[in-house]
């Protein structure tokens, strides 16, 4: 048998040798294979595609001083541990050294790294005697873009600077100037060259293939492919795509009988193409052409209901958004009644965008299953909701309706799809609220902005990630008909792409796209907070308990000498991790098991050496990790995907996109407790990331009214913001704008949206036709009453536009 574990390499692989080869080169190999065409250098929309030669980083010797025993019962048996993910997969790791606080190791590890991409070395300080409650070993992350070409230099990091605890380490950079990789980036994400390595069985006379069991297993650590078995019978030759110039091996493991003999052969190959995944921070083609036919309906309705005399020119278009929250079944009817209200002031042709999340997901998506919903009476739509929301839900729970629900999810994961509660969900929801046609798509919603008839539709949740709350961790990502991506890297890929499986930006393996019913779930993924998520949301102060027993320490420090700063360097940091216990308390409390899993579309791409000073980047960083590529790039297989409302209830985000510079925004609110909470925290949050918004605090409101206009007089680049709460104020005694109530219509006018026992709580799915009316009429009713709010603010943005144009 081939242990488990040696390198095989393709015939005309160079190898470093002897000790410029060093440990690393030694245990994981490099598939460096000269001439080989790279699989797709080229990506659609990328902003920045160029050739770039690669560098070679050399450790020649590590020393640490002062170091003291983990272990209370024994003396420290210390070595030191090198990672360095964006070069290589495997962790190398000094010899140990036995009895010695002051331990120097003349070893050599040598990396190629590449220079647009971000390198962060850790360097591990362990004890092979820590027990249990040890709070080591020690790492230090220190950013390779400090040191500088041509020189050799030794570096001092402090552990422990009371003590004079220490670690030494002595690099020296060089130009590799034979090689160089083409490389796609967006100043965020860089995506590299991949070769393909073929691996086919040979088949030998001497040897015979006559059993099936017969079966092969090979590694290529870091491909796409990872791990996959070959029968010795088959003729189909196996494929592993990998970056071409980072350190891969290829591992074999094969029956007794092939001992000392290797019956398969290798090869290298490549399908040039380009990338599947779109780098690029502007809007896409499609949203593009979309608003050029919008901004024509725009113009035209602008003009009718402001009486304006003259044609408006394309310059002085404003952007106009409706911002709905989330809010179950009652977002679902509002969001109705809003929209009908909407409708009868001739204001749904002015709108060129929709945003939801949660609750709101399921109205829009049912609107958009029609071409041309909002040129049609909206009553209709009503009815239909009014019938789905007014059936007994109970029978959508029937044991003939839950076989169908499991033929559904067999079929799914058959398709190649991770199954979890949140599709059942999804599944009730269609059946519950739905119209009925389960096999729609989202990607099928562009037949209803063909001619830009419609506003377009964005979706929002939260890619966040298990051992992590959502303060810790939590990335906007948008769905719309054209494109789903990430805000924060400037990554998108086609709607009816959704699903598939990607790496390095190119797609392996397409899968059929999700149903709308599976997205609904996934969008109101109400399952998915964790036990952190919960004590937080209580205590949100930034030194909490969790905060301070259950996480890793992390304190920046200055390596000796001083390096000359370099813009685009991250800070070296030094982390103390927790005891065992403690952190095995911390993944119980973030264990995510309910959350909506896709694959990663994110597979592979590392991070651009200058991304932390993008300035797309930055405005959307607010994660614990940004400042820590290693952990912000680790290799996840899926996506982790939460309700919106486990953070901030609202859908923002995409409209705060600097490129879709909306002007103003119908802020709709179905939030459960306070009213104000949502729009108060999408304050806050904007603020804190630097991104135009008006300033907003309530907390002076005594009495809320049905509408709130909030404008930041000093910078026109943040949107005008009408606030819209679920409240009954006027409505009592209304039961039009301007016509007061009878005696005997005043009951009509009781409309409880705030108490706990109202019919529209959260916990409610199903209401009596008369509570469905009255919150449509309600709805419906606090739109038309601030018509006059509404128009002032169309006209000031208006106005805005104009002064910007001159």
């Amino acid at each position: 048998m081939v242990p488990s574990g040696e390198t095989l390499r393709p015939e005309g692989t160079q190898q470093m040798t002897g000790e410029e080869q060093g440990p690393i080169a030694s245990s994981s190999g490099f598939y460096d294979v000269p001439g080989a065409n790279p699989v797709g250098t080229s990506g659609a929309d990328a902003t920045n595609s160029e050739s770039k030669g690669l560098r070679y980083l050399k450790i020649q010797r590590i020393a640490t001083w002062n170091v003291r025993g983990m272990s209370q019962v024994s003396q420290c048996e210390c070595y030191v541990s090198l990672f360095l993910p964006s070069a290589s997969f495997e962790m190398a790791r000094t010899k140990i050294i036995k009895d010695c606080k002051d331990s120097v190791w003349n070893e050599t590890f040598c990396y190629r790294i590449q220079n647009q991409v971000k390198n962060i070395l850790e360097l591990t300080v362990h004890d092979e005697n820590s027990c249990l409650l040890d709070g080591h070993p020690l790492t230090v992350f220190f950013d390779v873009t400090k040191l500088r070409l041509g020189e050799t230099i030794c570096l001092t990091f402090p552990l422990d600077p009371k003590i004079q605890e220490n670690l030494k380490v002595e690099f020296s950079l060089e130009n590799l100037p034979v090689l160089h990789e083409n490389i796609v980036t967006n100043g965020v994400l860089v995506s590299r060259e991949i070769s393909c390595l073929e691996v086919e069985v040979k088949k030998e006379k001497t040897l015979k293939y006559d059993s099936k069991d017969e079966i092969a297993l090979f590694t290529v650590q870091g491909s796409y492919e990872e791990s996959q078995k070959l029968p010795l019978t088959f003729a189909v030759p196996l494929e592993f795509h990998y970056i071409k110039y980072k350190e891969s091996a290829l591992e074999a493991e094969l029956p007794k009988k092939f001992c000392g003999t290797t019956p398969f052969h290798h090869g290298l190959h490549a399908r040039p193409k380009e990338l599947d995944v779109r780098l690029g921070y502007e809007l896409c083609l499609d949203e593009q052409v979309f608003i050029q036919k919008r901004k024509k309906i725009v113009a035209g309705a602008l003009k009718n209901v402001l009486h304006v005399e003259n044609d408006l020119q394309d310059q002085e278009v404003p952007v106009v958004a409706v911002m709905a929250t989330g809010g179950g079944a009652r977002a679902f009817t509002a969001l109705h009644g809003h929209l009908l209200g909407l409708q009868k002031l001739n204001l749904l042709d002015c709108l060129t965008y929709i945003s939801g999340s949660s609750g709101s997901t399921w109205t829009l998506s049912n609107l958009y299953e029609e071409p041309g919903w909002s040129q049609q009476d909206l009553l209709g739509a009503v009815a239909e909701a009014r019938r789905n929301m007014c059936q007994c839900k109970l029978n959508c729970l029937t044991l003939c309706h839950l076989k169908e629900y499991c033929n559904i999810l067999k079929q799914r994961q058959m398709d190649g799809y991770k199954t979890c509660i949140t599709d059942l969900w999804g599944l009730f929801i269609e059946k519950a609220l739905g119209n009925g046609r389960c096999s729609s798509t989202l990607s099928e919603q562009k037949h209803a902005l063909n001619h830009g008839q419609n506003p377009l539709p964005i979706y929002m949740v939260l890619n966040t990630r298990d051992k992590y709350s959502l303060q810790e961790f939590k990335e906007w990502m948008e769905f719309t008909p054209f494109e789903v991506g990430l805000l924060k890297y400037g990554a998108y890929i086609r709607a009816e792409d959704f699903g598939s499986k990607f790496f390095m930006g190119r797609m392996m393996k397409k899968v059929p796209e999700s149903q709308i019913c599976f997205m609904k779930g996934m969008w109101s993924n109400i399952f998915s907070y964790n036990l952190l998520d919960l004590w937080q949301a209580s205590d949100s102060s930034e030194d909490s308990f969790w905060r301070r027993y259950t996480w890793n320490r992390v304190k920046q420090i200055e390596e000796k000498p001083p390096l000359l700063p370099a813009e685009e360097a991250v800070n070296t940091y030094l982390t103390i991790p927790t005891c065992k216990i403690m952190k095995i308390l911390h993944d119980i409390i973030t264990e995510r098991v309910t959350t909506s899993s896709f694959y990663n579309f994110l597979n592979g791409f590392q991070l651009n050496n200058g991304y932390l000073e993008n300035k797309h980047f930055y405005i959307w960083k607010d994660t614990i990790l940004d400042t820590f590529p290693n952990q912000l790039m680790t290799p996840l297989e899926y996506l982790c995907l939460v309700d919106t409302a486990a953070y901030i209830d609202s859908s923002y985000a995409p409209l705060m996109k600097p490129e879709r510079e909306v002007d103003v925004i119908i802020h709709l609110n179905y939030s459960s407790g306070s009213q104000t909470s949502s729009l108060e925290d999408a304050s806050k949050y904007f603020a804190k990331q630097g991104i135009p918004f008006p300033k907003v605090d309530m907390s002076r409101e005594k009495n809320l009214k049905e509408c709130h206009v909030f404008e930041d007089s000093t910078d026109s680049k943040a949107p005008i913001v009408v606030f819209f709460p679920l409240i009954n104020d006027t409505f009592r005694k209304y039961k039009a704008p301007g016509i007061k109530r009878g005696p005997a219509e005043l009951k009509q006018g009781e409309v409880d949206v705030t108490s706990p026992l109202s019919p529209y709580g959260i916990q409610n799915f199903e209401y009596t036709k008369e509570n469905f009316d009255k919150l449509i009429e309600l709805t419906s009713y606090n739109i038309q009453n601030n018509k006059n709010a509404i128009l002032q603010a169309l006209q000031r943005a208006i106005e805005r536009k104009k002064h910007q144009k001159k």
